[in-house]
């Protein structure tokens, strides 16, 4: 155990690494249920999604702690999801298995940008106000994710009929009414959170998770209702299974050669959110913990292949994605509920395997896994945020032209609930601060190709 993942090098324990991962588990045990629900919109079988979605899990995440070692988890992404069914299925009128399709090749692209090295490219390029602002941008953002799941911020839509029809309207945020006992859930389990993490209790996330669980069972919140017909769910994945791979897939793709630029553009959309995602959470998370050392930063600039974890990490992730699209399911990505984990002290793949190992587990303890409501664990992501938006401190916000770009890359990540429009923002408002300063070749030609990228994958979703 020692050898493989370097517990003392990295100044972690065995019990430490394992209340890690079953602290990132339980932070994204959502997406078992929730992914299925999405996807299933498209026509595609519940049961199906269900498993495609814990086995791509399993193999990203297994690949993640074993290959890379370090303490990040990957599942199905939230976000991408909703573009997967809402917009390529029933906006554009692809079928779930040419889409399948899609994911699987923006999962190519992510291999082969990761193997020629764009990707590290791209990471060296970020001045480091932007790492700063990313980190604690990220920070918001998990704060931000756990309010919005225990319905502590409302939205009030100013077409309630168009809203009725699922269309997509103007709303007015706002505090929600105490008057739900999800909240009162969510609130036992924020103070729980608030009391462990200042009393530095080691394993006081998962226990303020496992807490208002608990008392989430006499206010209704926490039920068995929602369980799973393993039996139905492993008839259905032959469905999901391979699916690219028949005439539905592929051959349907590429039939119709009047629709090819459109497929360019979808899969361009695709692959510039799972990318920028990642290097989002790997930077505003790795570099702030110490994860990602010093060293090893060093080792990603001036080595070969696989030579530091950094590099490691980026490829684990990229092929976790043509995984997922074989198996049925949408772009597999590094989740950022790994903060949960890693704020309690996750520093190695031990963590990743941990969570691997509960994934596995949840095909059998489906009824037991997502009865944990997400009311319980959003307490956690308040706190987690709380500690990642320390970041932000190192920004000097008296000097307008870094606050800026250092603003629009914290701000617009929360409140666009996207780690990569977060980036954009700041990318954009980098290039043009420097603009207006006549100092723009300061800035990377990486950075310079990367926001006219934005720019473009802006353009491409307002005609889509």
């Amino acid at each position: 155990m020692e050898r493989m993942f370097k517990l003392k090098e990295n100044g972690t324990t065995v019990s430490t690494e394992v209340f890690a991962g079953l602290t990132t588990f339980f932070a994204m045990s959502y997406i078992i249920i929730v992914n299925p629900g999405i996807l299933s919109q498209t026509g595609m079988p519940w049961g199906g999604v269900f498993l495609a979605t814990i086995i791509a899990a399993i193999a990203g995440t297994l690949v993640m702690g074993l290959f890379a070692n370090v303490p990040y988890a990957q599942a199905a992404g939230m976000g991408l999801n909703a573009f997967f069914t809402f917009t390529v299925v029933k906006g554009l009128g692809f079928t779930w298995q040419e889409t399948l399709c899609m994911v699987f090749l923006c999962g190519l692209i992510n291999i082969l940008i990761t193997v020629t090295k764009i990707r590290k490219l791209i990471i060296q390029s970020i001045p480091p106000m932007l790492q700063h602002a990313i980190g604690g941008g990220i920070g918001l953002f998990v704060a931000y994710v756990g309010m919005l799941n225990a319905g502590l911020i409302t939205f009030t839509p100013k077409d309630v009929e168009a809203a009725g029809k699922g269309l997509p309207v103007a709303a007015t945020p706002g505090l929600a009414t105490f008057n739900q006992p999800a909240l009162w859930v969510f609130l036992f389990g924020l103070f729980l959170a608030i009391i462990f993490a200042v009393l530095k209790l080691k394993a006081g996330m998962l226990l303020s998770i496992i807490g208002a669980t608990i008392i989430g069972i006499p206010f209704g919140v926490t039920t068995m209702g929602s369980s799973v017909g393993i039996g139905e769910a492993f008839a259905q994945l032959p469905q999901t299974f391979g699916a690219i791979f028949t005439a539905d897939g592929f051959p349907a793709l590429f039939g119709d050669a009047a629709r090819l630029p459109l497929v360019l553009l979808t899969i361009f959309a695709f692959s510039m959110s799972d990318t920028f995602d990642t290097i989002g959470t790997f930077i505003g998370t790795g570099r702030r913990t110490g994860i990602f050392s010093e060293a090893d930063e060093q080792a990603l600039e001036a080595g070969h292949g696989f030579s530091s974890k950094m590099d490691r990490a980026l490829f684990a992730d990229s092929i976790a994605t043509s995984i997922g699209a074989i198996f049925g399911t949408s772009n597999t990505t590094t989740y950022v509920e790994s903060a949960a984990g890693i704020g309690v002290g996750g520093r190695t793949g031990l963590t990743s395997v941990v969570v691997s190992i509960c994934f596995a587990l949840s095909i059998l303890l489906a009824p037991l896994v997502s009865a944990v409501p997400s009311a319980a664990t959003a307490g956690v992501l308040v706190i987690v945020g709380c500690m990642m938006a320390s970041s932000l401190r190192e920004i000097d916000w008296n000097d307008i032209a870094i606050a800026i770009p250092a603003f629009f890359a914290a701000v617009f990540m929360a409140l666009s609930y996207s780690i990569s429009y977060g980036i954009a923002g700041g990318f954009i408002m980098y290039c043009v601060v420097k603009v207006c300063q006549r100092k723009a070749k300061e800035v990377s030609p990486v950075i310079w190709v990367v926001a006219a990228l934005f720019i473009i994958d802006f353009v491409v979703q307002a005609i889509l």
